[in-house]
């Protein structure tokens, strides 16, 4: 396929290196994605949006950077995350990562490296700078909190309950529902945990299987938070080999009793971001699975 011009020249000035060949990448419904071929060999990833705001790609970039802070070859040995190789407001270039298929072994190596990626953990819930970033396309709030459950009602659920119902995305008794629940928060959250580094929006389209068996994290929602809300994002909407991904997070890390019933509470957050992004049956689907925790 012909090069893209504007791309091409783009990655140039930054790489620093001769782009022979573009080819659009499908999948994103936020950002272009294009596989850039460079003169050296190197293939990378350019993820562009049109008036993107100021620091969405920086902010990606220092999410992407702090989880490999913990991933292959660092002392956490954890879950393997794509190289950045460039950033600036317009456009993130990361290294490529060549898709391949999912296999137990994969599934089993990332549970492993997932739970030492999240053992990695910070100083506090939130961010440590407190600079907002982005979910979709949605800001996500990142002042710190000193625990858990204030920091999930405040910064997480709240806002995006708020947000639903200023775009009637979901209905009184729904919201209800919620709001019950977050006056509950902390005799359901479970017990005390440290924070983990998590990637923050661990759905299947963001946990690339590569073709060299590892599954690579991308485009993270990255905060400090709690461990349950990345496995529960996993199941949310379906993740291949699923179990045994689970089965090796807790050979490595056990979770705490009765994390299955705190499923629902750890996926009321996403489901309110999905409802203030797309509506639909999405405030339903969030008071249904807190439910049984009012």
């Amino acid at each position: 396929m012909a090069r893209q011009p504007a791309v091409a020249r783009r990655a140039e000035q930054l790489l620093d290196a001769a782009v022979v060949s573009t080819n659009p990448v499908a999948g994103g419904d936020i950002c272009t994605s294009t596989r850039l071929r460079l003169s050296d060999g190197t293939l990378a990833l350019m993820k562009t949006r049109a008036g993107a705001p100021d620091g969405f790609f920086h902010a990606e970039a220092r999410g992407l950077r702090w989880l490999a802070e913990a991933g292959p070859g660092t002392d956490a040995d954890g879950a393997a995350v794509p190289e950045v190789l460039a950033v600036e407001q317009d456009c993130l270039v990361l290294r490529w990562v060549e898709p391949g298929r999912p296999t137990s072994d994969a599934a089993a190596s990332f549970g492993t490296r997932l739970a030492r990626t999240h053992a990695a953990g910070a100083p506090a819930y939130g961010l440590a700078d407190e600079r907002d970033t982005w979910i979709g396309t949605l800001p996500l709030p990142q002042r710190t909190s000193p625990t858990w459950p204030e920091f999930y009602a405040v910064r997480r659920v709240l806002p995006y309950l708020k947000l639903a119902r200023d775009r009637h995305a979901i209905e009184p008794a729904d919201a209800a529902v919620v709001e019950d629940v977050v006056r509950v928060i902390v005799d359901r959250a479970g017990p005390a945990e440290p924070p983990a580094r998590l990637h923050g929006d661990l759905w299947s389209g963001n946990a690339v299987w590569g073709s060299d068996g590892r599954v690579w994290l991308v485009d993270p929602a990255a905060y400090a938070g709690h461990r349950e809300t990345d496995l529960a994002m996993l199941a949310l909407f379906g993740f291949p080999q699923l179990e045994q991904v689970l089965d090796a997070y807790q050979a490595e890390q056990p979770l705490a009793e009765g994390w299955e019933d705190r499923v629902g509470l750890h996926q009321l957050f996403p489901l309110l971001v999905h409802a203030c992004l797309f509506g639909g049956g999405y405030g339903a689907r969030a008071a249904a699975a807190v439910k049984h925790l009012r």
